[in-house]
């Protein structure tokens, strides 16, 4: 008689049969492999990565525009289409992605900088400071300078909007004077303008 757990019509011969002892075998020789290399390598110190600092050269994106260039399939990465990064030997399309790409951490990482930016002592930034203000050119202005330039723009505002107000008293008076000798006396008693006239009738 059949027993109870079983399942009639159910074939599960072809189902692999997993030998525990071989796979422990396999993982001690694995591990005894990978023991055996760590030996033979020295370990060095662990990578030590320079702080971001500023880029000391220009950064080219114009030199090609407006260029034709013939790009073919075999032509090698420095001669395609776009701009080619020598440190990581890719061509990216343009030039926004460039510069993402360039200050990125794939890039930075490549150059042997973290991201990580070096904190500055308030020795450093004071000399800073000192070295901006002896390169200072002639053409630069100080705070006395712009106080300087602003008072003259105002008061050349100010003499220009007088300027204009004279000139609209002038035109006001022109309008006058020129409008008087035109007027004819007896037009202006039919228009009820005859009260107006500096001339009194007897």
């Amino acid at each position: 008689m059949a027993s109870s757990n079983t399942t009639p019509g159910v074939d599960n011969t072809f189902r692999k049969k997993f030998d525990t002892e071989e796979y422990r075998e396999r993982a001690r020789k694995r591990e005894e492999k990978e023991a055996d290399r760590s030996k033979s390598q020295p370990k060095g110190p662990p990578v030590q990565r320079a702080p971001l600092k500023h880029r000391d050269y220009h950064v080219d994106l114009e030199s090609r525009l407006g260029k034709t260039q013939v790009v073919t399939p075999v032509a090698p990465l420095s001669q395609q289409a776009g701009y080619f990064c020598r440190v990581c030997d890719c061509v990216v399309k343009d030039s926004a992605n460039y510069l993402d790409h360039i200050n990125g951490k794939k890039h930075q990482r490549a150059l042997g900088m973290s991201m990580r930016v070096e904190r500055s002592s308030l020795e450093q930034v004071q000399e800073r400071f000192e070295v901006l203000k002896k390169r200072k050119t002639p053409g630069t202005f100080s705070e006395q300078d712009l106080d300087e330039r602003i008072r003259k723009q105002q008061e050349e505002e100010e003499e220009h909007k007088r300027l204009r107000r004279e000139k609209k008293k002038e035109k006001k008076k022109g309008k006058v004077i020129e409008e008087e000798p035109e007027m004819n006396p007896e037009v202006a008693e039919l228009m009820g303008f005859g009260g107006f006239g500096s001339s009194k009738k007897s």
